[in-house]
């Protein structure tokens, strides 16, 4: 993934985890650390930091914009901000969801649970 993407998919991870209660603690730090070390690049630029510190929808609505001002800033040449975006995705990585199928048996009439970790949950019961 070149540098551009990486920190913008990077912010946007961030931003999305940071927005829900089961961000863990080295997430939001990690996404804190990003964000600072990003503005400290952005200064004298408000409109770009507060783009950094946007809420994940603007990120996204705003991705390109982002990209340009990296780039014209020189963000994505910046090793140490490059590491942070790694360090931030991850633990968000290992968090993805993968496919599969459980089968759980749970009493004599229940005779099975089949579902997928898509959001879908298919129930059989004879």
């Amino acid at each position: 993934m070149e540098a551009i993407s990486l920190i913008t998919t990077a912010l946007i991870a961030g931003a999305e985890a940071a927005a829900k209660d089961t961000a863990g603690t080295a997430v939001k730090e990690a996404y804190d650390g990003l964000k600072k070390l990003i503005k400290r690049k952005f200064e004298g630029d408000p409109s770009s930091q507060g783009l950094v510190d946007g809420k994940p929808e603007k990120i996204k609505q705003e991705e390109d914009l982002l990209k340009e001002k990296i780039s014209n800033a020189g963000v994505d040449k910046d090793e140490e901000i490059i590491n942070k975006a790694q360090e931030l995705l991850e633990p968000l990585k290992s968090k993805e969801s993968k496919t599969g199928e459980s089968n759980i048996k749970v009493g004599r009439d229940f005779k099975g649970f089949s579902g997928n970790n898509s959001g879908t949950v298919n129930q059989t019961i004879n």
